[in-house]
């Protein structure tokens, strides 16, 4: 069932595209990895699917699916990174996106921020101050929040950055477990083996050539034969 329909998607900033004549969507189930050189509009479009931007030309169709039913994890800053609260302050935040600002956390809301800390194995660390923590465990606790959101359609902007190997293992494991629970995940990546690896579908936006289809077909298409050779 379809989640999401980009047509003919052009989408920029200040009036300036970046990615033009974009089609492709969205299924729930689906694990979408966007695929791309530096600077060719990965999170720009996330942000247009998030609503931050408005669409240049084309347009964005969403179906069974409220804006407040979408989960975001950002790429960090270090300011966020120095956040003083707890971990579970932080994931408890993300119900605020259903919750219409209401001023008090309800039972099943805390309820609910706690199972997704239990889904993501952070519960141990909910009384922890969140800037005391690793790099992995910030995400772990981030995407829980993410989830917290929307335990429907997930989206993720470099997910592993600045991660090292085990961590960022373990972020895509997580991720995957995610996805066959049930959770549409769109993800921007610059990793091609973890794109290959878990991704169901790629989208590969650039220049010339694009791709979008199944991970199987993009192992076949002149696109991610340019992705290797770029060393990307």
């Amino acid at each position: 069932m379809e989640l999401i329909k980009c047509d003919a998607l052009v989408t920029g900033y200040a009036d300036k595209p970046v990615v033009k004549n974009l089609t492709f969507s969205i299924n729930i189930g689906d694990y979408l990895c966007i695929l791309g050189e530096n600077g060719s509009g990965k999170t720009t479009l996330l942000r247009t699917l998030l609503g931050f931007n408005k669409p240049l030309g084309g347009s964005i169709s969403f179906h069974n699916l409220r804006k407040n039913e979408i989960g975001y994890l950002p790429q960090q800053t270090q300011t966020q990174r120095d956040f003083p609260a707890s971990a579970y302050e932080v994931v408890l935040s993300g119900v605020i996106a259903k919750s219409r600002f209401t001023p008090f956390y309800t039972a099943a809301q805390k309820n609910e921020a706690k199972e997704c800390m239990e889904l993501l194995h952070v519960r141990d660390l909910a009384g922890r101050c969140y800037r005391e923590l690793s790099g992995g465990q910030q995400q772990r606790v981030l995407l829980a929040r993410a989830l917290c959101a929307s335990s429907k359609l997930l989206l993720l902007d470099e997910p592993t950055a600045g991660l090292d190997p085990d961590a960022t293992e373990d972020m895509y494991s997580a991720i995957s477990e995610l996805n066959k629970s049930g959770v549409t995940i769109i993800m921007v990546s610059h990793d091609v083996d973890a794109a290959v690896k878990y991704a169901s579908h790629v989208l590969h936006i650039s220049r010339k050539p694009k791709f979008f289809g199944k991970t199987k077909d993009y192992l076949q298409s002149d696109a991610y034969r340019s992705m290797i050779r770029g060393g990307v």
